[in-house]
């Protein structure tokens, strides 16, 4: 869904990353099992520290975050529909990605350029 919405804005498709995914679970769970919901990690951690932690070289990077959403046609939508959301998915430097649909629907998307 993030390409297709890409391309319909005349962006570039971006490839998956496991890293990306791995760091996205880990603050999707992070924010489950510590009652919170922030960019911000319990461990004071932002996107850029949770990502280099999985090993992953970034030149540029941004996430989006989202809660309560049944499906990722949901998720997606408000995310397209809200500005800062919406701006993350359509950057040009970007050129990789990941999306987890985390427990206690926690939504975390990584997007990144890597160096």
């Amino acid at each position: 869904m993030l390409n297709q919405f890409r391309a319909d804005q005349g962006r570039a498709a971006v490839g998956w990353s496991e890293r990306l995914e791995q760091a996205a679970a880990g603050h999707a769970r992070d924010m489950l099992e510590n009652g919170f919901f922030s960019h911000t990690g319990s461990d004071g951690s932002d996107i850029g520290q949770r990502v280099a932690r999985t090993g992953y070289k970034w030149c540029y990077i941004a996430e989006n975050i989202a809660r309560g959403q049944r499906s990722l046609y949901e998720v997606m939508d408000r995310w397209a529909a809200s500005s800062g959301h919406r701006r993350n998915m359509l950057l040009r430097d970007v050129r990789e990605f990941a999306l987890v649909e985390g427990p206690g629907r926690i939504w975390v998307m990584v997007l990144a350029q890597p160096c």
